[in-house]
């Protein structure tokens, strides 16, 4: 399923990330950038020794990535130009900040890609894995912030022209379906 906002595609499909052919991938990482389980391991093991490189030199420089914050790798031997690292909150009942902290891992990783010229980027479910954020929270949050920022940046400055949600779950894809159509 897909809509356009403004000129902007948003789009959900269900599905392996790391087959997807575009230009960016957000990886839901842990902040080590240690390539955990879930789609982090997935990202890692398809990618090839390269990212974990990368990720190892970035936590040199500064420590790893807080939550709610991006960085950025190459994609080893995936098909995409780069693969954007981002630290979902982890779920702690609702009353620790978590989803202002997971908004801010799509703004940060929005900024990021658009700041290195992507044309498309595609984003997994982040937190709702072994983190445990509610399902229904974290796709109402993660389109409600997505929409937001198509419609706060000036279509000549926003180089996004595809934002593409990819759920590993069918039923989390049918979810982000039907809050995506509250939309049109």
């Amino acid at each position: 399923m897909q809509v356009r906002i403004n000129h902007v595609v948003i789009a959900v499909s269900a599905g392996d990330i790391t087959a997807w052919k575009g230009d960016i991938i957000v990886n839901a990482s842990n902040s080590g950038l240690y390539g955990g389980g879930g789609v982090d391991g997935a990202i890692h093991r398809a990618g090839g020794p390269q990212i974990a490189a990368e990720c190892a030199v970035i936590r040199q420089k500064q420590g790893g990535v807080m939550p709610g914050e991006a960085a950025f790798t190459t994609a080893g031997r995936l098909p995409n130009l780069g693969i954007i690292h981002t630290v979902g909150p982890i779920w702690k009942g609702g009353a620790a900040g978590e989803e202002a902290t997971l908004a801010r891992c799509y703004i940060s990783s929005l900024d990021l890609a658009c700041a290195r010229g992507a044309r498309s980027i595609a984003f997994p479910n982040i937190s709702t894995g072994i983190y445990n954020f509610p399902k229904k929270l974290a796709c109402e949050t993660a389109l409600s912030i997505v929409i937001n920022y198509v419609h706060s940046n000036e279509p000549d400055k926003l180089p996004l022209d595809t934002i593409t949600f990819i759920c590993f779950e069918p039923d989390n894809a049918r979810l982000y379906e039907e809050t995506l159509k509250t939309y049109i």
